[in-house]
């Protein structure tokens, strides 16, 4: 897999000399910095580092991760995240393939879950290291990257979702697309935009990398060329499909609109600059699609170009009523929805869990997976858009083994619930 490198003009210009700092001490300002000894580095990757002038206190972190025959250097000189950082106060960490293919690693089983090693492992060492040294902000910490850096980017949000806030993957495909079990780094039928799954298969890949974890997901930003003859583009689907549902927005978009000609930009689960998916669509543009004027399209979605950024309110906002009618070995139950956010929920995904005992053995309004334990009703096609202030009623029959009563808690798309 072969990426050019972005223009020159897009960033800062020729990279001054890297220097060798230790973990130790600060890095200088305003110049590429090289750090060796950051922490546990399986894989060799080198670690370059942009401090500006302006860091702020307790500042964000960006890590920009190459293309395939790429480097750190490269990344920094081709892009304008060092001469933005300028501007907003925050830390950039550009890892660096050492293996010949210049190529990180997407595709080993090792790299494919949370602390498995290889490359994953480094950046994460790479990103406690500016936490430790810079009193960094973990609740801003944020990876974006092209071609195989946008397939990285990817990688990192699964297997370190409790660390990354936010991604923007240009030119890319999903988590775990590219795995292969052979030692080879490249998936063709992958790159070629012929392995298709459902959204939940998708999202099962990345909820397997880090097994039990329950707390919230970053982020994802997605971004790819029509006719991208490298990495097709039937994967750009697929990403929207699998971090929908890792982020359970549906896959029905809150907007869409076109900030430039040629784009196409859908939102999910949100319609401002921070929803939890924003995928922008590039007409007739292929593989080496960076251009300068994106990396602000980056930031203005991680909100690194606020001083103090609030969050996008969630579109799941929401009360949930429940009437049950019980009787000797069954149940009915009728579930009233109410979108109590400011947003329009497009497509809606209740999650709840039965009292131990009960099944459902059928139900209206909704789809129930799986019959007992923790539920997922997914809408009707007839019923997936609930404007602010709106309500829909679903139900269910179910058999029980003595406890009837309704469940305890619900969540839509993610957020809880008030139950009333």
């Amino acid at each position: 897999m072969t990426l050019a490198a972005p223009p020159a003009s897009a960033g800062t210009g020729a990279p001054a000399p890297a220097r060798t700092g230790t973990p130790a001490a600060q890095a200088p300002t305003a110049t590429l910095t090289r750090i060796a000894d950051f922490g546990a580095n399986p894989s060799n990757l080198e670690m370059y580092l942009y401090v500006p002038d302006s860091v702020t206190a307790h500042p964000a972190v960006l890590v920009a991760v190459h293309y395939c025959t790429g480097s750190g250097p490269a990344m920094y000189s081709g892009t304008e995240y060092a001469s933005l950082a300028d501007r907003h106060g925050f830390v950039v960490v550009y890892p660096s393939v050492t293996r010949a293919s210049k190529c990180f690693d997407v595709s080993s089983p090792q790299a494919l879950r949370r602390g498995g090693g290889s490359d994953p492992v480094g950046i994460k060492s790479m990103v406690d290291w500016v936490v430790r040294t810079y009193d960094a902000d973990t609740g801003r910490i944020f990876a974006t990257g092209i071609s195989s850096g946008a397939m990285m980017t990817n990688v990192l949000l699964g297997d370190y979702p409790d660390v990354f806030s936010a991604g923007a993957a240009f030119a890319g495909v999903p988590f775990g697309c590219f795995a292969t079990t052979d030692g080879s780094e490249w998936n063709s039928a992958c790159a070629n935009g012929t392995v298709t799954r459902t959204p939940r298969q998708w999202g099962d890949l990345v909820r397997g990398a880090y097994p039990g974890y329950t707390g919230p997901r970053p982020r994802m930003q997605l971004w790819h060329g029509t006719q991208d003859d490298t990495l097709r583009y039937p994967n750009f689907g697929e990403e929207i499909k699998q971090w929908t549902d890792v982020l359970g927005t549906g896959q029905t978009p809150a907007a869409t609109d076109t900030p430039r000609p040629g784009w196409t930009r859908t939102r999910y689960g949100g319609t401002g600059d921070r929803a939890p998916v924003e995928a922008i669509s590039l007409q007739g543009v292929g593989h080496n699609l960076y251009a300068a004027g994106m990396g602000a399209h980056v930031i203005a979605f991680f909100g690194l170009d606020a001083p103090d950024p609030e969050p996008e309110p969630p579109a799941g906002a929401c009360r949930v009523t429940v009437a049950t009618n019980a009787w000797n070995s069954g149940l009915t139950a009728s579930v009233t929805i109410t979108n109590t956010g400011t947003a329009t929920v497009n497509g809606w995904r209740l999650g709840f869990t039965l009292p131990a005992g009960q099944v459902i053995t059928g139900g209206w309004g909704a789809t129930y997976t799986p019959a007992s334990g923790a539920v997922t009703a997914v809408n009707a096609a007839y019923n997936g858009t609930l404007a602010p202030n709106a309500s829909v009623t679903v139900g269910y029959q179910a058999t029980h083994g003595g406890d009837s009563a309704a469940p305890g808690a619900f969540t839509l798309n993610g957020a809880a619930c008030t139950k009333g």
